[in-house]
């Protein structure tokens, strides 16, 4: 995601020069449904049936690798606007202002997600239908990602607003194969789950996950705002913080530490490689 802010400090480079290169609206918003889209295609993952535990351990693990990718990635690109305010490259007098919503946005994902799990586990210890543990967590991992592609939107919708095309096909197609990694990500929880789940709640997690992308869209077009850009990643860095403490629970209770060590690679190098996809493109 630092890629989005990169990519948003060009549009704002672009602004005041004339526009070269007109791009509507409509068109603008099923790019950025295509970004988002390409979600649902690491969802079908979550189906496999009784999958032995080696490949749970490796589901899991693959997954953390893809968040850890995730988290650097978003809090690279929350600080950087605080980054610049301490360099001196920029003077908008918002370097306090910045670095409060930074911490407090860290703080509010991490800790609201740690409420929202302890309301789960007394709903769990009160229900008489047996709420499986590993699906409120899918949708934890569906909640942070969906945060994080909101903050993709806002680049994509601003790149296209300020008539940059080129700048946007390359944002929509590196977004677009990102995002792919990133519906395996959310199934991985379900790899525990003895009865797999249904489509219905596939495409829900996958709604959940994409559909912020195609909303980023429509708010970067008709706003910018490096406030909004900081407020949405630091959210979503504090709770894709708690989703790989999770996942990693889970993968050491196997004792299979190099399963663990393959899986975190595996999703590491995933993520870095499609972000290169998109720094190769020129973003």
């Amino acid at each position: 995601m630092h890629l989005a802010i990169r990519s948003r400090t060009v549009v704002r480079k672009a602004l005041p020069q004339k526009k070269e290169q007109h791009v509507n609206f409509g068109s603008t918003l099923a790019l950025g449904a295509v970004a988002g889209g390409t979600i649902v295609l690491g969802l079908p993952v979550g189906r496999i049936k009784a999958p032995a535990q080696s490949l749970r351990v490796l589901l899991s693990a693959g997954a953390v690798g893809v968040l850890l990718f995730l988290v650097w990635d978003v809090l690279t690109a929350a600080w950087e606007p605080i980054d610049a305010e301490l360099s001196g490259a920029t003077h908008t007098g918002s370097l306090a202002g910045l670095a409060v919503l930074f911490v407090l946005g860290i703080s509010a994902g991490l800790l609201s997600v740690v409420s929202y799990e302890r309301f789960l586990n007394r709903r769990r210890a009160a229900a008489t239908d047996g709420i499986q543990a590993s699906r409120p967590l899918a949708v934890l991992v569906a909640i942070g990602i969906g945060v994080h592609n909101l903050a993709e939107g806002l680049a994509i919708g601003q790149s296209a607003a300020a008539g940059a095309l080129g700048l946007m096909v390359v944002l929509v197609v590196g977004f677009a194969l990102h995002n792919a990694t990133e519906g395996f990500g959310i199934v991985a929880p379900l790899a525990a789950d003895a009865q797999r789940p249904s489509w219905g709640f596939l495409l829900l997690l996958g709604a959940i996950g994409g559909v912020p992308t195609f909303l980023g869209t429509a708010i970067g077009w008709a706003y910018s705002s490096t406030v909004l850009s900081v407020l949405f990643l630091s959210l979503a860095a504090g709770s894709i913080l708690y989703v790989i403490i999770q996942l990693l629970g889970i993968a050491a209770r196997a004792h299979r530490n190099d399963l663990v060590a393959y899986g975190v690679l595996a999703g590491l190098f995933a993520g870095f490689a499609t972000d290169a996809i998109v720094t190769l493109g020129g973003a």
